[in-house]
């Protein structure tokens, strides 16, 4: 658990400094690594699920309707919020406790590791996503950058068969870890916005 929660404070804390970044002329932009989303789609979604269900999937309960259907970007704050809700997603997986048990019920329960590991992962890809859309990258150490990776193998053919994932992409082979997992969950590594 301690490595893993050094690994989930790691991408939280790239993942806010690549918030704040973001210009507002930027949310409108229509170019990014993934297919179907604008960039303010894209950080809306990153917000939820990345801040308010990391926190949620610790404390076992369920994200709000109204933060599902609500645009995070409106208010001229959202990075700043978004880096206070991540401080307290991850303050609310500090407890070795929440890494035990499962997290869900019936057939969709897991493992609350399990959970941590596919939270950090979403963390780290759809953060490189926000980055590469506004010109920026996403930096992560080689220890969280092989723990993502690890996570992305494993995980994988399971996000594709849910469209999760595009088809993986040739990455060649003088690559990071970091690239490598992209590439695998359908990215490409060298995507830039025209």
């Amino acid at each position: 658990m301690k490595t893993e929660h050094a690994h989930m404070t790691e991408c939280a804390a790239e993942a806010a400094r690549v918030a704040r970044t973001v210009r507002a002329g930027q949310l409108d932009n229509s170019a990014t690594p993934c297919e179907g989303w604008d960039v303010r789609g894209l950080i809306n979604h990153w917000v939820l699920y990345t801040s308010h269900g990391m926190e949620h999937r610790a404390l076992r309960t369920e994200i709000p309707e109204e933060l599902t259907a609500g645009d995070f970007t409106a208010e001229a704050d959202w990075a700043e919020r978004y880096a206070a809700q991540l401080e307290r997603a991850v303050a609310a997986w500090s407890d070795p406790a929440v890494w035990e048990g499962t997290i869900g019920e019936g057939d969709a329960a897991s493992p609350a590791a399990d959970t941590a590991e596919l939270l950090i992962m979403e963390t780290a890809l759809h953060g490189w996503d926000v980055a590469r859309a506004t010109g920026q990258e996403f930096r992560l150490s080689d220890q969280a950058a092989g723990y993502v990776l690890e996570a992305v193998q494993k995980s994988a053919e399971l996000y594709r068969r849910y469209d999760g994932f595009a088809a993986e992409v040739t990455a060649g082979s003088q690559v990071s870890g970091f690239e490598l997992a992209i590439a695998l969950s359908g990215r490409d590594p060298q995507w830039t916005a025209a």
